[in-house]
């Protein structure tokens, strides 16, 4: 959406890289925005382009980079996400270790806090959701099982899971030229799954914007996007006007807060410490029933947007991204438990049988560590099953 800051350029400088892990965003694997005003303009895009140019686009916007005096460049600049459901996911030249009860990931945008209103905890808010996944196969692709980062509002009555939304691709040459304080009030048309809001609306064309709202690399007459829609945060002051202000959630997400220590003007009458978007933590990760996940590091990081709301002449609201970076690239992540090592000790042998035969026994269990072998939520005679087929190579 149109912000009093329209390109806010991140060019902050963090420690020295330590170590061989950079811990900046070094690797973008898709860019699907959703259609809005700033979609073919930030990143600015020329016809003709292909899927791979658009990430490399991208990636000169919000990979990271050292510089000659071994400082690092976290984003040169941001990307725009478009309406609700757009998306780009991104990696690291290494997996992002989950330190318990550490903060892991600060990924930025440029919310702000309006200086017109201190007394109100917001200005401009454009959550975006984050999700999270591990390359189990190997294959360094994302096509793992994605796990949503909880924020203060994931549990929130007014927020819908699985929302679902369609939008339909316009013919431009419909819809000419704008004057001053005038829109396209019918131009991408959308539809949605929701039971508690509208199931139909539209994504309007202002003035300031004349190019297509279309992202011009996307193939079909239609995008599709599925996840998590948050409550509107926004509200207008004037009865007369288009006078916003978008509120502040508590934690969680992207382009929400200002960010921390990264010199944004803050609110001198809220404590910073309350003010800012701090980070997050693999430690929120859930699955799609809302349960806790236990992931000890992550490949993937996707960020989509996740509010669909209209704000007069400030357009839709549209997550902006400006670079990420790993809070502790160093980190080392614990080793997963060995199928059968019941004991711990790095190997299964028949000592891991010992082990589970004295526990059954009723005997000494101190030195069980991994005994759930099948994974079946109890320790019976199974699990030494488990564990002897395992040490027959079965």
């Amino acid at each position: 959406m149109r912000k009093s800051i329209l390109l806010l350029l991140l060019v902050m400088a963090v420690s020295s890289v330590k170590g061989e892990n950079k811990p900046y965003i070094t690797k973008i694997y898709d860019f699907i925005p959703a259609p809005g005003q700033y979609i073919n303009n930030i990143p600015y895009v020329e016809e003709p382009v292909s899927k791979d140019s658009i990430l490399t686009l991208v990636a000169e916007c919000i990979c990271g980079y050292e510089k000659a005096n071994g400082k690092v460049v976290v984003a040169d600049a941001m990307i725009s996400l478009g309406s609700f459901g757009g998306y780009v996911v991104f990696g690291f030249d290494h997996p992002v270790v989950n330190v318990k009860g550490e903060y892991d990931l600060q990924i930025f945008g440029n919310a702000f806090q309006s200086s017109s209103r201190p007394e109100l905890l917001g200005g401009s808010s454009e959550s975006g959701i984050v999700m999270v996944s591990r390359d189990i196969n190997g294959n360094g692709v994302p096509d793992d099982p994605w796990y949503e980062l909880a924020g203060s509002e994931h549990n929130h009555p007014k927020t819908q899971k699985h929302f679902t939304i369609t939008y339909y691709k316009p013919d431009d040459s419909q819809f000419g030229p704008l004057s001053m304080n005038q829109y396209h009030d019918q131009y991408i048309r959308w539809t949605s799954n929701s039971v508690d809001s509208l199931q139909e609306g539209y994504v309007r064309k202002n003035y300031f914007h004349s190019q297509s709202y279309w992202p011009m690399w996307v193939d079909g007459e239609t995008l599709t996007f599925e996840g998590t829609k948050l409550r509107c945060n926004a509200q207008n002051f004037s009865a007369t006007a288009d006078d916003w202000h978008l509120y502040f959630f508590d934690w969680g997400y992207v382009d929400n807060r200002p960010d921390d220590g990264y010199g944004y003007v803050r609110n001198p009458n809220i404590p910073a410490a309350e003010e800012l978007n701090k980070g997050f933590k693999i430690d929120w990760a859930v699955d799609d029933d809302g349960n806790p996940v236990d992931l000890k590091q992550i490949d993937f990081v996707k960020v989509y947007n996740g509010m669909l709301q209209d704000c007069g002449w400030l357009g839709e609201t549209s997550t902006e991204v400006a670079g990420a970076v790993d809070l502790h690239p160093d980190a080392v992540a614990e080793p997963d438990a060995i199928p059968g090592d019941v004991n711990g000790d790095g190997s299964v042998t028949s000592a891991d049988v010992t082990v589970l035969y004295n526990y059954l026994l009723g005997n000494d269990n101190s030195n069980l560590v991994n005994p759930d072998v099948n994974g079946d939520g109890s320790i019976t005679s199974a699990d030494v099953t488990v564990v002897y087929n395992i040490l027959l190579g079965c």
